[in-house]
This record gives C-alpha cells, structure tokens and sequence, in this order.
C-alpha cells in the first residue's frame, strides 16, 4: 500500500460544525463526565481524548505499515499506540462492509475518532455545476451511501469533492448550480447527523477543478446555509492555491469543521517543507479547536525509521 491514498486513486477505481462535533462532544462528555464547550462552528473547545498529543492528528493506512504490519486493524491499534486518538480513510467506502465493520469496533475499543472518508468525488465530470436533475439526483443517491458507511464507523464528517470546472459556463452559474446542488444534499446529511465537508484542491496537483481555494467555500458554504455542509481546510493545498494560511484559516473558521495538513513541497510530514506548522497548530488550539486534523500526506523516507520521523515530527510540531 502507498503510504496514502490519494483522490485520484481512490476514485479511479470505481467511478468546525454544529450537528456533527457537537454530538462528538456530547458522547465525550458522557465518557468523561465534563462538560464540552464549543466554538461558534461547534468545534469542541477542549480535547476529551488526551494521548500524547495536544490536538487529534489523524494518521491513514499505510503510513505505519512497515512498523505495523499490513493488517489495518494492527496499524491502527498501532497509531493508538503511538498517542494518536484519531483515524483518517479516504477510501474507506471502497474496503469491504466486514472491513468497515471492523474498523469502527476496533477505534470504538480505542476510543478514537473517525476523521474523513471521500463521500464524492470525480475529477474528470462537471457535476457540481451542472442544472441537471439527473446529476443531482445521482448525487444525493450518492450521499445516501455516503450515510450507510458513516454509521459503521460512526463517522461525523466525509469529504465531498465538486469535481471539474465548466470552462463554457460563467463562474457565477457554476456557483449557483453548486449552491443548489449542495442544498440537495445538505438535506441527507442534516437527516443523519453527518457533514459533508468541501475541499478546495490546488491548481498545480488537480487543474481544472472548480473549488480551488477556501475563501471560495466559504462563500458557498455560507450561501448553502446548512450544519452539514462546511469547510476542509488543507494546507497543503491552500499554501499552493492562495497561501495567507492562518490569516485565511481565521477569516473563515465559522464555516470550517475539518483540517488536512502536508508540507509543502513533496507533500510529507511537517518539518520536510516550508509550512510552519507549529504556528499553525498553536493558532489551532489556541481558538479551542478540538475537532480531527487529518495527516494527508507522505513520508519523506520511505522506511521504518521514516515512520519514526512523522512521528517524531508530530511531536515537535505540537510542541508549543
């Protein structure tokens, strides 16, 4: 297995929030006995979890395989293992419903959280900004999958990606059209308490895609007006898209319910690029952020030891 699974791969082989953190929150507050406040997103403003960790760093399969071995569930127990209380799968929906099952035992056990998993997604199809009935009605049948899978993993927010850019439409179209389209969807997802969250991708990786930068959903989040549908902000993608990364972070955290992170360039852990991610990860927990932060990236060295190193590396950026 790569040490992770990007979009690209995972669909080419098939085709911070209120209800969702706060039921996050609740379920923490009963195991703990505390109270959780939360943010105006509703991100839970103190981390239940504990771990060797400040905030809940979210690694995927893969990155610890040669460590762990190839079972998932061995590398999860190992991630948990290492102080981390989250877990990531962005081709979750694709493993098998014995798998699936699994896993959501196995972080209930741990009590880890679940991050993402990609709900939608087709790089190459204009859907999202399209007026056509049967694209949306493709689209919410998609979202009512994306449901069933959340529920063997008890899972609050999976990506939603909205695919290719119309060059022969005006922006402002596609933009209503995404709006609409998005509101059609919003509707299955405030239903079963899950969130839908939308990434901007950046130009350079995934040319022609609609959503580039998060100031762009913001805007279509705050148009769609909906607990289910709001922000993942990776900064990996948004220091090439637009850079300004906290300043931007903040100016549209009311809408964020989720976080990626990879250094830039070679997209691997923090401290193999030019991201400062211990300014970064201070500023996240500083305005209370305890939702997931999801590790979407590579390892620099490619062996045991470089395992080693993203871990180490997560300790030295949360080291503030």
């Amino acid at each position: 297995m790569s040490e992770f699974i990007s979009r690209r791969d995972f669909l080419a082989g098939g085709a911070v929030v209120a209800a969702a953190t706060v039921a996050i929150s609740r379920q923490a507050a009963g195991q703990t006995g505390t109270t959780v406040t939360t943010t105006s997103a509703g991100v839970p403003a103190s981390n239940p979890r504990g771990g060797a960790f400040k905030l809940l760093y979210a690694p995927h399969l893969g990155l610890f395989e040669k460590s762990a071995g190839k079972d998932p569930i061995d590398q999860i127990k190992f991630m948990a293992d290492e102080g981390f209380r989250a877990y990531e799968d962005n081709g979750l929906p694709k493993r098998p419903v014995e798998l699936q099952e699994k896993i959501g035992q196995e972080l209930r056990r741990l009590n880890m959280a679940m991050g993402v998993f990609v709900a939608h997604g087709d790089f190459a199809a204009e859907s999202f900004v399209k007026r056509d009935p049967a694209v949306r009605d493709a689209l919410v049948k998609e979202m009512h999958a994306a449901v069933e899978v959340a529920k063997r993993v008890d899972a609050k927010w999976c990506t939603v990606v909205l695919d290719a850019n119309d060059p022969k439409t005006d922006v402002g179209i596609q933009t209503a059209n995404a709006i609409d389209n998005l509101r059609a969807c919003a509707e299955v997802f405030e239903k079963a308490g899950l969130v839908m969250v939308l990434e901007p991708l950046n130009h350079w990786n995934h040319p022609g895609l609609f959503l580039t930068s998060v100031p762009q959903a913001y805007a279509i989040c705050r148009a769609v007006d909906s607990p289910a549908c709001k922000i993942l902000n990776d900064f990996y993608h948004q220091q090439i898209a637009v850079g300004n990364l906290i300043p931007n972070m903040e100016a549209c955290w009311d809408e964020t319910a989720y976080l990626q992170v990879g250094d830039n360039p070679g997209r691997n852990e923090p401290g193999t690029g030019e991201i400062n991610y211990r300014n970064i990860f201070k500023r996240v927990h500083e305005k209370g952020y305890a939702g997931v932060i999801g590790m979407e990236h590579g390892k620099a060295d490619k062996s045991q030891a470089g395992e080693r190193a993203v871990i180490d590396a997560y300790k030295e950026a949360d080291n503030f």
